[in-house]
């Protein structure tokens, strides 16, 4: 089945409270290069991957406005306040060249270590399958905790995933997914809860754990050093 490249949302509107930084996380330094360079690098290299809108927020001064990263198209446009307003304006931002049948992937700002091989499987795996995300199997025991902290019950792992990005859902569906949740006042945490609330069963394709999310200064530690080992072409 050939699948020609698919447009990429990358949501970078957020602060980063969490991490405490002076700066939005995405644009801390990772030898030289903001995590947000370092991400855009791994999924333009991707063949899979044709072009990316960033989506930024309306105060950003960081940005250094770049039109493409490793020869493939990059656009612009202005999110919102949760990540979820910031993914929809992405995909009303997409050029009408897209259809709503087109597939699009959307991907974390803060997950550099993104792999051409996982981006591959997932295109391959989910656009048969309607759409689909990168996953990770649980596989420590789970404990769920009560109001004190304490363990109330160890809950079984067998069927549960981390969800990771990309994730990958056609345009059209998942913009009339993401408008339907905003009109509920429901928070998305990912596309795929979105899509979820829609009748849809997105595809979990089994991704590599080192596509982790930077949340924490610790997180930042442990990316730096899986970016040491990445191929050049990413570096």
């Amino acid at each position: 089945m050939s699948i020609e490249p698919l447009w990429c949302v990358v949501p970078a509107a957020g602060h980063g409270a969490r991490f405490g930084a002076d700066r939005p996380k995405q644009y801390v330094e990772i030898d030289g290069r903001s995590l947000l360079e370092w991400t855009l690098t791994a999924l333009a290299v991707s063949p899979h991957v044709a072009a990316i809108l960033l989506v930024l927020a309306a105060e950003d001064v960081q940005w250094r406005g770049r039109d493409s990263f490793a020869g493939k198209p990059l656009r612009t446009t202005i999110g919102g306040a949760q990540r979820s307003a910031s993914v929809l304006a992405g995909l009303r931002a997409l050029p009408p060249r897209v259809a709503p049948a087109d597939f699009v992937l959307v991907h974390d700002a803060a997950r550099p270590c993104i792999s051409c091989v996982d981006i591959d499987r997932l295109v391959e795996r989910a656009v048969p399958a309607g759409g689909g995300l990168l996953a990770a199997p649980l596989r420590d025991t789970l404990k769920r905790a009560d109001a004190d902290g304490r363990v109330a019950a160890t809950e079984p792992r067998e069927t549960r995933w981390r969800a990771l990005t990309p994730q990958l859902f056609t345009r059209g569906a998942l913009e009339a997914a993401l408008t339907r949740a905003q009109t509920d006042g429901v928070e998305i945490t990912d596309e795929a809860m979105a899509m979820e609330r829609t009748g849809h069963a997105p595809l979990l394709v089994e991704g590599d754990e080192r596509n982790i999310k930077v949340t924490t200064p610790a997180d930042l530690a442990v990316v730096q050093a899986m970016l040491q080992g990445m191929p050049a072409t990413v570096r």
